[in-house]
């Protein structure tokens, strides 16, 4: 039985070779590599080495050398299709009927890979050429570097509308090859063949083993390239399109060396595009990849976890903070909910409105993207936030229809056992929500309150509008004063339902994660759908009440302000409450009303107001 070499390399791709050996000898990790003592002699000290990116194992003492199907053949003492058919089973494949078409499919595939290479050789030489100094000058104005722009195998298409064809054609590459992987198009008009990347950045695009298998060119600056000729206009990035090689709905930007970030512990990061990714990656984000000018896909999501080698599995999907971002994000939610297994999830991470991740490290470098890392939602946040952001729920019948919804997209979950834990977390959620006693404490050592956009408070002093958006301002911009005020904070009236939301979601967020940076925060509030109401309390107009509630007040001196601040109006409201109760026991002639009101006056003086 002939097996495609098409298929070998698939059970290869989907099987790490480390946790395949891992099962039948002791293996331990050594900087990139695995190590053990070898299976096939008798040694005491390892010298039996494993290369999960080259899928290969060797032994330095007795010269053992070969790939997952060749240490399976000769540890388990199993013939080649045994061997096949035990680790196609393993990788969820069935096994190929013979085929000889599939087979010469392969061997065309092999040549098309040899013809890439060629490819990304020549576009990278033209990068590095001299003539073309001003590109290299351009990338590196951007923040890039010489050893990332090797890595990633960054190149230039030349205006020249036949110099890359000539080159391949030089070096006995057929056009019918170059069309078949999108290097040439046919002109329309005149039938002649013409290169497709031309002006243009390029970025080579690998599959999982490292084997360029398309391109993405991103024009260059109007000043660097030929004029425009009348109305066209060319687009900012191009990519190729799907081939023999490539599914661009299959495949992550970035994948072969995120894979291998994977496996030294760095988390998988799912960014947008292709600077994105780059530039992650140089900042120490080695884990980042991307789609291809595509929303995110379910064979993209399946892939980004089969690079998590072990344990619970959280890729960090980052998303803009505006409305469209986190429309991109329930797109991404509905498609993952149906794949969910145990230890496989997602956590949704938002960019400050108007940054990307090459904007936000290029402005604030690598602390400022981990902030955004750092406030991530779990899975189930983020659908909870979804459905409450902005909303009230003070109806029995509001609240069952949050429940409803809740379960409906549940019930997508197609594990029934994941299914049951989060219908168990929507019922804990309402519980919390809506059903707490007020003024019920944590008792230390409790397990942390889940985020919970609408926990009851019950207002007990009451605050002019100005008053209270002042309070909101300065926690807002110094959230690390939270732990120190969080008994008052929860107890001034609003005026405005929708600010008093907003205050509603800052208790949960802070309560969640205390440690939340003023950035972090206002990210979470934006992605919940609380711009307007920040945008209407963060601007010069309160802070003229009161400056220590502004970003540029010393964080040392906020808390004490913020505590004067209150009492002064906890002050000012008791006392129109007296004075109003006199009135009232006045007109009443209530004894009791009188006593009520000594004693209040008794407590305002001891309480030094």
């Amino acid at each position: 039985m002939t097996i495609p070499p098409r298929f070998l390399d698939e059970i290869r791709s989907r099987l790490a070779l480390s946790d395949i050996i891992g099962r039948r000898v002791r293996v331990t990790r050594a900087g990139r590599e695995f190590k053990a003592c070898c299976p096939f002699h008798n040694e005491k000290s390892p010298s039996f080495t494993i290369n999960d990116d080259k899928q290969f194992f060797h032994c330095f003492g007795c010269g053992a050398h070969g790939d997952v199907i060749g240490f399976v053949m000769r540890h388990d003492n199993l013939s080649f299709i045994d061997a096949v058919e035990q680790l196609a089973a393993e990788a969820g494949l069935q096994m190929p009927k013979p085929d000889p078409e599939s087979v010469r499919k392969a061997e065309r595939a092999r040549d098309l890979h040899t013809l890439m290479e060629a490819t990304t050789k020549w576009f990278t030489d033209q990068l590095f050429a001299p003539a073309n100094r001003n590109v290299l000058e351009y990338l590196q104005g951007r923040g890039l570097n010489r050893p990332t722009i090797e890595a990633f195998r960054l190149g230039f298409a030349p205006h020249d509308r036949q110099a890359l064809r000539s080159y391949l054609k030089a070096e006995g590459y057929e056009d019918k090859a170059m069309l078949e992987v999108g290097l040439i198009k046919t002109s329309e008009k005149s039938r002649e063949p013409y290169v497709f990347f031309r002006e243009r950045v390029i970025f080579p695009v690998a599959d999982r083993r490292g084997r360029v298998v398309a391109f993405g060119g991103r024009v260059l600056p109007d000043h660097m390239r030929v004029p425009d000729q009348g109305d066209y206009k060319p687009a900012k990035y191009i990519n190729s399109s799907d081939t023999p090689l490539f599914d661009k709905g299959r495949m992550l930007y970035g994948e072969s060396l995120a894979r291998q970030a994977a496996r030294e512990g760095l988390p998988i990061m799912i960014t947008e595009g292709y600077m994105d990714v780059i530039a992650c990656h140089q900042a120490g984000f080695r884990g980042a990849v991307a789609p291809m000018g595509t929303a995110l896909t379910e064979d993209q999501i399946l892939s980004a976890w089969s690079m998590i080698p072990d344990g619970e599995k959280l890729p960090i999907l980052c998303f803009d903070g505006d409305e469209a971002g986190r429309r991109a994000a329930s797109r991404s939610c509905e498609r993952i909910l149906p794949l969910l297994k145990p230890d496989q999830s997602a956590r949704f991470a938002f960019l400050p409105e108007g940054e990307d991740p090459d904007s936000l490290l290029k402005k604030g470098g690598a602390p400022a993207l981990q902030k955004v890392l750092d406030s991530a939602l779990s899975l189930f946040d983020f659908i909870w936030a979804t459905h409450t952001a902005g909303r009230d729920f003070e109806t029995p019948e509001s609240r069952a229809g949050l429940s409803k919804n809740l379960q409906t997209q549940i019930r997508t979950i197609a594990d029934s056992e994941i299914q049951s834990h989060y219908m168990q977390l929507v019922k804990d959620r309402i519980s919390q929500s809506f059903f707490t006693p007020y003024g019920q404490k944590k008792n230390a050592g409790a397990p942390s309150r889940r985020p919970s956009m609408l926990k009851p408070r019950r207002p007990v002093y009451g605050a002019g509008d100005i008053h209270a958006r002042v309070l909101i301002a300065a926690v807002l911009n110094h959230p690390e004063i939270y732990d120190q005020l969080e008994e008052p904070f929860g107890q001034f009236a609003v005026g405005s339902e929708s600010v008093g939301r907003l205050r509603q979601a800052m208790i949960a967020a802070l309560q969640e994660n205390p440690d939340l940076d003023s950035q972090a925060l206002h990210n979470h509030l934006n992605m919940c759908g609380f711009e307007q109401e920040m945008g209407d309390i963060l601007n010069e107009s309160v802070y003229v009440h009161a400056a220590f509630a502004s970003p540029q007040a010393d964080s040392a001196l906020v808390a004490a302000k913020w505590r004067e601040f209150w009492q002064s109006i906890e002050g000012q409201t008791i006392q129109r409450e007296i004075k109003r109760g006199w009135r009232q026991a006045f007109d009443l002639s209530s004894e009791d009303e009188e006593e009520k009101l000594r004693n209040m006056m008794r407590f305002k003086a001891s309480d030094g107001s």
